[in-house]
């Protein structure tokens, strides 16, 4: 893996190139990583995959043309072939009088990412070691009554630097490590078998749960699910489930994405300033939060990231903007440029959190007294202009206020707009994840099943 100075060096050439070839602006972006992913299954090693590898990005910028190129040989030659290449594709490019880098005065000064402590500095597992995890996490499956056999076990390492520069100063970087360990459970035999997951990924491998404990999860989550039917068709509370329910935001922030607004293409256009989530619930955007993947100093386009109030008590307060959408609507970046090696800056969210509950998500079972709760989803309809949602879900059905039996086959439909007002958030989010989002009840949605 290269180091930091390499990184430096190689986007300096890049953006030198760039500029012999007649760009008038240009950025770059280098990315360097390293990975271990084990697999095992019946006690052995099933599958072993090492990679290491650098990856470069360039973007080009003539008048108000723009074009990206990316490369993964970082021979000389090729820096040179790649910044031709990008001003010739820039030169044919349409206008957009939008784009551009950011001013120099508005760049991100402080961009040193060891305080979020991204980087476990700590020897990491060696390939052996990794595969033993996974062989414990196999077996602490196969030790759940009700499983009949387990599909695979996994463990994995990585670690990833990156380096951004701009023409106009902005040069800087960071590095983050990931540890990983999962397990995917069957019980039940032939065609009534049922298949559950549980995973885990931290920055640090002391904080990453034993294998034991991932086995197990997956275990009996597998045997929870077995023997499922459909759940009768009508009106009922659903309760989307921690493990799922932080799709529900990710419809909110997907309709709030500055590309999305500037292209009048979202069903919450006209929501900026009106209430979107229930009154007393905010939504925090956080990427200074520790050893969390979503953390980060800089955004893609070098602009310091900072914490905001994407919803407060409520209220819609913030789009998530890259220079591009914001300078379309005549507003400010709000530092959420994300980009790759091949593509130019576009909006993302990072870190997320909503305002949790204060109750658990059995009380909250208790009080569906009859409904769904959702711990899986496959596909979906939703409609980008209307909100309107559509889902095929599985997970248990609640009579009397306590889980009944396992269903799947079903569809729960609603409008995203009316959903979200009504949320009602429990308190058990695991506040590891990026997006830390509870188990969230939404009374009255359409269920088709039997």
């Amino acid at each position: 893996m290269a180091n930091s100075r390499d990184l430096e060096t190689l986007t300096t050439d890049l953006i030198t190139a760039a500029q012999r070839a007649g760009a008038d602006a240009a950025d770059a972006l280098v990315v360097s990583g390293t990975s271990v992913s084990i697999e095992a299954l019946n006690g052995k090693l099933e599958v072993a995959e090492s990679a290491e590898g650098i990856d470069l990005g360039l973007r080009v910028l003539i008048g108000h043309k723009q074009a990206t190129i990316g490369s993964s040989d970082i021979k000389p030659d090729t820096i040179t072939q790649m910044a031709e290449r990008a001003v010739a594709m820039a030169q044919v490019a349409p206008d957009d009088p939008h784009i551009g880098l950011a001013p120099p005065d508005v760049l991100a000064t402080d961009t040193d990412a060891s305080a979020l402590q991204l980087v476990d500095d700590q020897t990491p597992p060696d390939p052996q070691e990794l595969q033993e995890i996974a062989v414990a996490a196999e077996a602490a499956a196969l030790e759940v009554k009700g499983v009949s056999k387990v599909q695979g076990s996994g463990s994995g390492y990585s670690k990833t630097a990156l380096h951004l520069a701009t023409s106009n100063g902005f040069s800087a970087g960071y590095t983050r490590t990931s540890f990983s360990t999962s397990c995917v459970a069957i019980a039940g035999e032939g065609l009534k078998m049922e298949r559950d997951y549980y995973g885990e990924a931290r920055s640090h491998f002391a904080h990453l749960p034993s294998a034991a404990e991932i086995g197990q999860r997956a275990g009996l989550r597998a045997v929870e699910r077995y023997g499922p039917v459909k759940p009768p068709t009508g009106t009922y509370p659903v309760l989307f489930d921690e493990r799922v329910s932080a799709s529900l935001i990710g419809h909110l922030m997907s309709a709030i994405n500055g590309t999305s607004i500037t292209r009048g293409s979202s069903w919450l256009t006209d929501a900026m300033d009106t209430a979107v989530l229930p009154d007393g619930m905010d939504l925090i955007e956080d990427p200074a939060r520790l050893h969390v993947s979503g953390s980060k100093p800089f955004d893609g386009e070098g602009l310091a990231t900072r914490k905001r109030h994407i919803v407060e008590d409520g209220v819609l307060k913030s789009w998530t903007l890259d220079l591009g959408t914001a300078r379309k609507l005549g507003l400010e970046s709000t530092a959420n440029a994300a980009r790759g090696t091949t593509s130019p800056p576009s909006p993302s969210a990072g870190n997320l959190a909503i305002t949790m509950g204060a109750r658990s998500r059995d009380d909250l079972i208790a009080d569906m007294g009859t409904g769904l709760l959702v711990t899986s989803m496959i596909g979906s309809t939703i409609s980008p202009t209307t909100g309107d949602y559509s889902r095929g879900a599985s997970g248990f059905w609640v009579e009397g206020g306590k889980i009944s039996h396992p269903v799947n086959e079903c569809t729960i439909a609603g409008n995203l707009r009316d959903m979200l007002r009504r949320i009602i958030p429990a308190n058990d989010a695991r506040t590891h994840l990026s997006r830390v989002v509870p188990s969230l009840l939404v009374e009255g949605m359409t269920i088709a099943g039997a």
